[in-house]
């Protein structure tokens, strides 16, 4: 089990970044990285394709470490522990030991 899933909000704590708080796009668990909105944005340039037939420069987001972000739960960063509820292992939140999901 994961510790950050898509669409948790988390915390950026180190980097350019930090203290930026954004929602998580996607998370890569070979590479152990994931994608915040609006976060280390990078700008690429596009040649034209029949997609975007300008071309130009698009901004978009990068991937960060999974280490570098952290769990926002009721507006407040938190490490995340495992636990279980039901018969069911959860994600429990160390700061307030609420159950996540």
């Amino acid at each position: 089990m994961q510790k950050i899933k898509k669409d948790d909000t988390v915390k950026i704590i180190t980097g350019k970044d930090k203290g930026k708080t954004g929602k998580v796009l996607s998370v890569d668990l070979k590479k152990q990285t994931v994608i915040v909105e609006g976060c280390n944005m990078q700008t690429k340039h596009q040649k034209p394709s029949q997609a975007n037939p300008n071309g130009g420069i698009v901004n978009k987001e990068g991937s960060i470490h999974i280490s570098n972000v952290m769990l926002v739960v009721d507006g407040k960063p938190t490490r995340v522990g495992f636990g279980e509820k039901d018969g069911k292992k959860v994600r429990i939140a160390k700061k307030t030991g609420k159950a996540i999901d």
